[in-house]
């Protein structure tokens, strides 16, 4: 630029410019930026390629990283192909300048800054559509997998008879490859348009013509492409009728073609993929005529007919011809949604039964005996007890229990009992002193099941447990009892190295181990230490001197986590449970597959359906897939991770499944046949909640076979409140071991009660065989109530017993000063045409931080018993409280026997004195009190006992004297034993201890 003047005169001065020692500094430092960046993203991927080698599923890592790399290279250069072949070809096609009008000199100045970039810029415009078409397309490598390796269905939609598996597997990739062809001919257009515009191919307020002839040809092209796919989208969306979601007033979210579908938006599809097809034709006839004329013609055209045919006339179809006569014109279609949802849910075969709801038999009391075959009432509430597990079991505060525990099968002398049982997992937050070393170093590990019997509790209302104390010892068992991969452990662990790690604690100390698995991932490399210490963001990983030889770390350590890693494709539920399986702890977790792309078939959302009032009250308990929408669904997988080992099994659970298949064949190798399931490990398995719940949902509305019914309304069902708390979320399903009507004997299996929508009577109820092995395992059985006469609800049952005038006198005793009444599951169980409703009811106060069993409510045919125990509630209930069924335990009924013995008889006065004590205190809901109460008790017997003795030893052993002294020591060894049951849990030599020990 030439000196306009106003400047001082003289010699330049010089720029200043960074010496060559800052420069150089400078490049230093961009360079170590951008190797950091680098080592940052190689330690990402570094790490998951040692955790995946380390759990023996690599073949998931490289399958999954191939396949998105694959997609990534082959749609982000079909993109920047199509987008910088175009930007070319509209550069190449630019006219001669010629008379420069004011708009093309603006537009010279942008020209001739782009000239000597030009090669730059396309390079980063190609670049850019290519790194976002190929993120995009990478996102799809489950869609691609799926395609590839679809194997059919064997079963055929009824409106196009295609194999399922072109909904389900064909269909989805069309459609992202017709959605990657929109993207690209619309940004080729936009670019192509831009690049003809900047070049004078396109002129919007010169004079002459606005486009040339060579625009003209260039843009009609890539236009009559995009009609073109537009036409393959008309006859995709065809077959997409099928797989539509629409709300429909009778059944909600309705999935597959109505009447106007099949007889309005089947053929305008079919109309304006011809239309479409003449349109594009139009398009590409400017290559030749050079004109717009035509092509604008006809894509008007095209957009009224879809005006016109696609929108208007289904519209007057559905208003004029639908609606008038709904039931007869849809019906043939709920035809095709019933078979299809019921054989996409795997709810086929569940059989539908009248029961009368009231019993039959005029004299109850022969029901009695009846009662107890009917079902082993399971009074330990799993999602009540775990803070009594807690206080009794936990033995040291860093380690914990989950919040909600499991129910499972044990067997003991050949007899299956339904069992309560948690891990004593680890909880950082218990520990003495939180630090790097302790938090990842020191304590690793929780140690040990606890395990009580379900259908029982002591004279205290504590679990009976079946495998207590640290170490954990019972009926288990010896079985591997360090538990590094849990629910509750979600830290990461480095074991194995110069660091020892707290085992546990006894009597005699402290004791520590060393970690003698295979799992993790060894840090003895500097690379691999480096490569956690910033994936982990810990430097202290890198340089630790508690760190050497045969360190590993472990990570990815909740069940959940490791099944999901190593099978990305499953969806996982949301409870796993433990079991002792042979010599060592598994956790078993379920797994499904699923799609939304089942012909017919209505589509829920898996977050919805498996949510009730455990998922809303606590985060333990987590629903499955919260948002993921599906149509179709299998428990396919029975998954296992060993709580030692962290090794993650995969059996094959569901042999028909073609989702399953196909993804055998995506990834080889990584699911073992059903036949390799060790009988040990088969006799824990059990059927899913959220699978059960999913179905339960549905089968609200699809429990009916006709279309008429269905479409009315009139037999819609709902999933009923939980009635046990206000919550008001829907009451979760409940396992325990029962017999159905008609059956010989009692099934493990999960059970829930459905109502009339909007109101609380019962509806049905229904169960689910959940017994894996057995024939009848996933069998659906709904005992239907008659709908014209009103039997009660879980709700309305939960208000009677509150209604009671003496049992709300009871509750408010028990709630006596600062104790709280918990209600516990509220169990159904059908019984010679009526229903026995159980509820066991907790208490926890007084110097208790922990519920225990107080009461037993009961009710049948309109009788209602609130006792202690739940043979006396079922004794008053059927009016057998003479009845030898389970008669009354005298030793809590009556005060202990007199004596001539002056000091016998000063201990029994003694006893009675602190027997009176305690049932005052009862009264009045002081549970401090009354534990105190039966301590003095318990020493009074104790002393009269030893009295007695002494007595018995003086009159002679061989006397009759002797004798009658005998039988009164009996009785009063039966009074002892009972009084020792209510002062500790049953089979827990360590359960004396106060609940706060350790």
């Amino acid at each position: 630029m030439p000196d306009r003047g106003g400047g001082p005169t003289g010699p330049r001065m010089r720029v200043g410019r960074p010496s060559r020692r800052v420069r150089t500094l400078l490049m230093t430092l961009g360079v170590l930026a951008v190797l950091a960046m680098a080592f940052v993203m190689f330690a990402g991927f570094w790490t998951d390629w040692l955790w995946y080698r380390s759990v023996k599923y690599s073949s998931v890592f490289t399958t999954t990283l191939w396949t998105k790399i694959g997609l990534f290279f082959v749609f982000g250069l079909l993109m920047a192909v199509a987008v910088g072949v175009n930007i070319w070809l509209a550069h190449r096609l630019r006219p001669p300048l010629s008379a420069m009008s004011m708009e093309q000199q603006s537009l010279d100045r942008y020209r001739m800054s782009v000239a000597p970039y030009k090669k730059w810029i396309l390079l980063g415009i190609t670049s850019l559509v290519g790194l976002i078409a190929g993120a995009s397309a990478a996102g799809q490598w489950r869609t691609w997998l799926m395609w590839v390796n679809g194997v059919p269905f064997h079963q055929k939609d009824p409106q196009f008879h295609l194999d399922v598996s072109f909904y389900a597997f064909d269909l989805p990739w069309y459609r992202f490859m017709l959605g990657f062809g929109f993207a690209a001919a619309i940004l080729s257009l936009i670019a192509a348009a831009l690049t003809h515009y900047l070049y004078g191919g396109l002129r919007v307020t010169s004079p002459g013509a606005r486009a040339t002839a060579a625009a003209t040809g260039h843009l009609s092209v890539l236009l009559g492409i995009f009609v073109t796919l537009k036409a393959v989208a008309y006859w995709l969306d065809r077959y997409g009728l099928a797989v539509k979601s629409s709300d429909f007033k009778a059944t909600g979210n309705w999935t597959g073609l109505r009447y106007v579908d099949a007889n309005a938006y089947l053929p305008a599809k079919t109309i304006l993929f011809c239309i479409a097809v003449i349109c594009a034709l139009l398009f590409f006839a400017t290559l030749w005529r050079r004109t717009w004329q035509l092509p604008v013609i006809g894509f008007g055209l095209m957009v009224l007919s879809a005006i016109l045919i696609g929108g208007l006339y289904p519209a007057i179809v559905q208003k004029f011809q639908v609606q008038p006569n709904e039931q007869a014109k849809e019906a043939p279609y709920v035809e095709k949604n019933l078979k299809a949802t019921r054989d996409a849910y795997g709810i086929t075969g569940t059989e539908v039964t009248e029961y009368a709801g009231t019993s039959t038999t005029k004299d109850k009391t022969k029901l009695r005996d009846d009662a107890d075959g009917a079902a082993s009432i399971r009074l330990l509430d799993p999602n009540v007890v775990s803070p009594t597990f807690q206080q009794l079991q936990q033995v040291r505060n860093y380690y914990a229990f989950p919040s909600n525990l499991d129910v499972d099968r044990y067997s003991k002398d050949g007899k299956d009992q339904d069992t309560v049982i948690g891990l004593r997992e680890l909880n950082l937050q218990g520990i003495p002193k939180s630090n790097w070393i302790n938090n990842h170093f020191r304590y690793t590990h929780g140690f040990g099941v606890v395990a009580a019997k379900g259908t029982n509790a002591d004279a205290e209302g504590r679990p009976e447990f079946t495998e207590y104390d640290l170490p954990s010892k019972g009926d288990l068992g010896e079985y591997q009892q360090r538990i590094y991969y849990g629910e509750k452990t979600s830290q990461y662990s480095i074991v194995g190295g110069p660091q020892k790690e707290i085992d546990y604690s006894d009597d005699t100390g402290e004791k520590t181990t060393s970690y003698k698995g295979k799992s993790g991932v060894n840090l003895s490399s500097p690379v691999n230490r480096a490569a956690y210490a910033v994936a982990f963001s810990e430097p202290q990983i890198l340089y630790s001197g508690a760190i050497g030889e045969g360190s590993r770390i472990l990570y990815n350590r909740t069940p959940k986590e490791r099944v999901e890693a190593v099978a990305p494709w499953l969806t996982i539920d949301g409870d796993a449970y433990p079991a002792v399986v042979g010599d060592k702890i598994e956790w078993i977790v379920d797994a499904y597959t699923t799609t939304n792309g089942y012909p017919y078939a209505s589509r829920t959302t898996l977050g919805d359906t498996t949510a009730d009032s455990l998922t809303a009250a606590n985060n333990q308990r987590a629903v499955v897939a919260q948002q993921n929408q599906v149509n179709y669904i299998r428990n396919s997988v029975k998954a296992t991770v060993d709580a030692y080992t962290g090794k993650v099994t995969l059996y094959e659970w569901d042999t028909k499944d073609p989702v399953l298949k196909t993804w055998k064949k995506a990834f080889p190798g990584t699911v073992k046949p059903k036949g390799d399931i060790p009988q040990a490990l088969m006799d824990h398995l059990r059927y899913p909640q959220d699978l059960f719940k999913v179905q339960r949902e549905l089968l609200t509305r699809y429990h009916v076979k006709d279309a008429e019914t269905f479409l009315s309304g009139s037999e819609v069902w709902q999933v009923p409140d939980d009635p046990t708390n206000k919550s008001g979320n829907a009451v979760p399903p409940y396992y325990l071991s029962m017999k159905m009507p008609g059956e010989e004997s009692q099934a493990f299996s999960l059970t829930t009660t459905l109502t009339p929508n909007g109101r609380d009577n019962l509806s049905a109820f229904m169960s689910v065989n959940a017994e894996a092995g057995t024939s009848d395992y996933g069998k659906i059985n709904i005992l239907k109530l008659p709908t014209g006469r009103t039997v009660d609800g879980p709700k309305r049952v939960q208000s009677q017993f509150n209604s009671e005038p003496s049992i709300a006198e009871s509750i408010r005793l028990l709630r006596g000063g600062d104790s709280e009444v918990e209600y516990g599951n509220l169990l159904t169980v059908p019984l010679d045409g009526g229903l026995l409703y159980v509820e066991p009811v907790y208490v926890r106060g007084g110097g208790l931080k922990y519920p225990l069993l107080r009461k037993v409510l009961v009710t049948y045919g309109g009788a209602t018993a609130f006792e202690d125990t739940l043979g006396q509630a079922l004794d008053k209930v059927f009016g057998a409280e003479g009845s030898t069924a389970e008669p009354p335990d005298e030793d809590e009924t009556k005060p202990p026997p007199t004596s001539s013995d002056p000091t016998v008889q000063e201990a029994l006065d003694d006893a009675q004195k602190a027997f009176d004590q305690g049932q005052e205190a009862l009264k009045k809901g002081d549970w401090e009190a009354y534990g105190t109460a039966q301590k003095d008790l318990e020493d009074a017997l104790k002393k009269a006992e030893d009295a007695q003795a002494a007595a018995d030893k003086k009159a002679g052993g061989g006397s009759d004297k002797a004798g009658d002294s005998g039988d009164k020591n009996d009785k009063n060894d039966k009074n002892t034993d009972k009084t020792e049951e209510s002062g500790k849990p049953s089979s827990s030599p360590s359960s004396s201890k106060s609940p706060d020990s350790g």
